[in-house]
Formats: C-alpha cells, sequence, structure tokens
C-alpha cells in the first residue's frame, strides 16, 4: 500500500512537472519573439547618399521588414521597405542630394518586422550625426564645447576656444549659460566650403549658420584671417545656440529681428559697415519696419544686410535704455508667443512701434526737432509753473480790484 502511494505520489509530481513545463513553453517562445539588430551602422557620403545597414536578429523567420528614419529637425518620418537576405541583413541607400537634410543633424533609425507569428515588433533605436565628412577635420575641446576645423594648426583650434570662453563670458547678464550638451563649432576655410555644405541641406546663407537644436554652428574663416572676423562670427552663432538652450522650443516665438539683433550685439566687434547702411537708408527713407521683421528677413542680400544693421542696432538701444532687466522681460514675453507689438508692451511698458519712433530719433537722428522737444518738455513745464504764480497773482489781483470797483459803482 505504501509502495502504491509513493509510486502514485511521483507520478503526481512528474504529471505536474510536466504540465508546469508544456503550459510555459509557448509563454517563453512569445516572450523571446522580437527583433534586434546586430551591427547597425549608416555609412555617409555628404551631400549624395546615406546607407542604412543592420543585421535583423529573431527567434522566429522573418515575413517582412520596414526602415524608418527621420533627422531632428524633421517632422516627417521616412519609411522604406527593406527585404532581409538568408542571414537577416538589411541594406537602403537614401539619396540625400534630392531629399535635402540639414548639415550636422542627428539622425535616428530603426526597424520594425513581422515574424511568423504575424505580430509586429519594432528593434531598438540608433542614432547618428550627418556630418560633413568631405574634410579632414581636427578637433579641440573644452567644457563641453568642441571645435572643429581642418585648414589650420592646432593654434587655431585653441583660439577659437578662447573666443567661445570669452562669448560666453559676456553673454552670462544677457543668456543663461548651459553646457549640459555639447556644442559644435565647424570652422570652414572659406565661404565657398560653407556655401556649398548649407546649399546641401537647402540653406542659402554664406555668413555663417546655427542648428539651435543639435548645438551646431558653422561659420567660415579664412586662413590668417583678422582675428576680429572670428571674434564676430562665433559668438553670433554661439548665441543663438544658448538662447535655445535656455528657452527651449520658445526659442521660435521670438522675433527675427530679435534673435539676430541680441546675436550680432553680442559680436565683440561691431560691423563698421552698419552705420553706413543705416545712415543711407534712413536719409533715403528705406529704413524697414520691425513690424514687417518680425517673421523673417528680405530674401535679397541687400535687404537683408540692413535688416541685420537695424536688429543689432535697436536691440543695442533697447539695452541701453531698458537694461538687462528689460531684455529678459522682453525674451520672456515673445517666448510666451505674444505678438511683437504686445510683446514690447508687456515687457516695456511701451508699443513697438514707438519703440521703434523714440530708436529712429535716437539713433538716427530722424525728426529732430520733436526729440529736442521731447528732451526740453520737462524744462518748458518748469518755466510754465514758474510763469504761473505772478501771473495767477496778477489776475487774482486785477478781479479783486474790478470787484471793488464795481461793487463802488453800485453803491452811488
Amino acid at each position: 500500500m505504501a509502495s502504491r502511494f509513493n509510486t502514485f505520489i511521483r507520478f503526481s509530481a512528474v504529471a505536474a512537472l510536466a504540465l508546469v513545463v508544456f503550459s510555459a513553453a509557448p509563454r517563453a517562445a512569445l516572450a523571446q519573439a522580437g527583433v534586434t539588430l546586430q551591427d547597425p551602422r549608416a555609412e555617409v557620403d555628404f551631400g549624395k547618399t546615406i546607407t542604412f545597414r543592420a543585421v535583423l536578429k529573431s527567434t522566429l523567420p522573418i515575413q517582412q521588414a520596414t526602415l524608418f528614419f527621420r533627422s531632428a529637425q524633421e517632422t516627417v518620418t521616412h519609411v522604406e521597405t527593406v527585404l532581409p537576405a538568408q542571414d537577416g541583413a538589411v541594406s537602403f541607400t537614401y539619396d540625400a542630394s534630392l531629399n535635402l537634410i540639414p548639415p550636422f543633424s542627428e539622425i535616428e533609425f530603426w526597424y520594425q518586422a513581422t515574424l511568423s507569428d504575424g505580430q509586429t515588433y519594432p528593434s531598438q533605436t540608433v542614432k547618428f550625426f550627418y556630418t560633413d565628412n568631405r574634410f579632414p577635420w581636427r578637433e579641440a575641446t573644452r567644457a563641453n564645447i568642441t571645435a572643429r576645423w581642418y585648414a589650420q594648426d592646432d593654434s587655431f583650434g585653441a583660439a577659437a576656444l578662447d573666443v567661445v570662453a570669452a562669448s560666453m563670458l559676456a553673454m552670462q547678464d544677457f543668456i543663461p549659460l548651459s553646457l549640459d550638451a555639447p556644442i559644435y563649432i565647424y570652422v570652414y576655410a572659406n565661404p565657398s566650403d560653407l556655401q556649398a555644405t548649407l546649399s546641401l541641406g537647402g540653406e542659402g546663407w554664406v555668413g555663417g549658420h546655427a542648428t539651435p537644436q543639435a548645438g551646431v554652428a558653422l561659420v567660415a574663416i579664412p586662413p590668417n584671417a583678422n582675428p576680429a572676423e572670428m571674434q564676430t562670427k562665433i559668438p553670433h552663432e554661439l548665441t543663438h545656440i544658448l538662447l535655445y538652450r535656455s528657452l527651449g522650443e520658445k526659442y521660435k516665438n521670438l522675433p527675427t529681428w530679435f534673435l539676430e539683433g541680441m546675436a550680432s550685439m553680442m559680436e565683440q566687434y561691431a560691423n563698421p559697415d552698419y552705420a553706413y547702411a543705416l545712415q543711407s537708408a534712413a536719409q533715403k527713407g528705406t529704413l524697414l519696419s520691425f513690424g514687417d521683421l518680425c517673421k523673417s528677413f528680405p530674401p535679397d542680400a541687400g535687404g537683408a544686410y540692413l535688416a541685420y544693421a537695424q536688429s543689432q542696432s535697436f536691440v543695442t538701444y533697447i539695452s541701453r535704455t531698458y537694461g538687462v532687466s528689460g531684455l529678459s522681460r522682453l525674451i520672456n514675453a515673445y517666448g510666451d508667443g505674444l505678438t511683437c507689438e504686445m510683446g514690447a508692451t508687456r515687457a516695456l511698458g511701451t508699443p513697438l512701434s514707438q519703440i521703434e519712433s523714440r530708436w529712429r530719433e535716437d539713433a538716427l537722428g530722424q525728426n529732430v526737432a520733436g526729440v529736442a522737444l521731447r528732451n526740453l518738455s520737462p524744462f518748458f513745464l518748469l518755466l510754465a509753473l514758474a510763469l504761473l504764480v505772478p501771473l495767477w497773482g496778477t489776475v487774482d489781483t486785477f478781479i479783486l480790484r474790478y470787484r471793488r470797483k464795481h461793487a463802488a459803482a453800485k453803491s452811488k
């Protein structure tokens, strides 16, 4: 009896174990199902092609696969069907000459695979930078800021980083500084190289360019150029990056004249030709309205140059008139999405159009008579008060004499 009982117990235990194993097997297979990437990479031929490669690994056969990719500056995700080889290898070449991607932008890609179980699984996401690899870049890094160049020796990179340090010291009173994420300064040896890079990304301005979201600035500084050129171009583009770091997506709400005016004001050497452009436009009556410069600058080179000159002068005037706190209030007001006119009214207590009129008077000498009258108005008020007191006494005396005379005539 005891022997039969022990046999029954052993049989029950084995059956229970088998039940556990068989019931768990489908769940284990399901848990392991999915797709992973082996050796994912992107091969960049800048301005021409981007080839995405990987080996898709899965415990179940792959029925079909899809590649997804997008840059940080794009709102649309590119979707491409790929055909895995026997070993799961996939490859897709993207034509970057027809479908422009901003240079040095961060691109992320991943795959999605439908397996034999009928389920669709995504892979992990891989990121890389769409770097201009046409040049033999040299590199120097200091405090999470990297300068890259290709036409000079190491002293050139050290000088660029010195300019960045001096610029940030000057900016700290106006813009909150953040080096939590890296900043990259790419220095091209001539404007044509820079223009070629920007045109491959769909941009047309040759003086310099910043991609604030990626923390990347591009400038053109020829070998043996005047140091002032580096001290002008690098601070300008760096200002855009730091303003974006401070505001995040609110950066896009700032008027164009304010963004470019701040960046120009932070240049260590003011452009001497700006003053001539302003005086010439003032005399010809061709100054641009800041209301028209809120969304963008003119597309032509002459109009854009005047817009930069005006913006630099105007923001400098606001800084001198309302101080650092005034600029900070203006940044916050515009960051909150207020219009050009209302943002200035809330931050500075004066509509933008009225501040523009005062700037024209103060910086360009327009309406000189009006400026003189406004400046002398407090003295006119004091003079009027000084004259009013004795005049009122004289009038009061005259009235009193008249009443007495009239009363005397009645009594007769």
